[in-house]
């Protein structure tokens, strides 16, 4: 069955969110994950604590948690989180 990871984010320092997301997505590839989704949130119902909300979508759980627990994804994390406050959620 098809995973999401949902990423709610608000950016803190461009330029360092721009190097991760470079090299993020360059990290999906082995393990089937595509973003499908990436843009300004407009919240229709409640209030959101993020300004933007990506989408990536994964053959399996198992490949969604084998990219976030992967070598490669877990090196760029500190440049991530000099890049921009989130979190992350599974679906599916």
């Amino acid at each position: 069955m098809t995973a999401l990871i949902i990423v709610d984010l608000t950016p803190t320092d461009k330029d360092k969110l721009s190097v991760y997301s470079a090299v993020a997505v360059e990290t999906l590839v082995s393990y089937g994950g595509e973003v499908l989704a990436k843009g300004p949130i407009e919240a229709l119902h409640g209030e959101s604590a993020f300004q933007t909300k990506l989408v990536i979508q994964f053959p399996d759980r198992d490949s969604a948690m084998s990219w976030y627990h992967s070598a490669a994804y877990q090196e760029i994390i500190p440049v991530r989180d000099q890049g921009m406050k989130s979190q992350f959620h599974l679906v599916g």
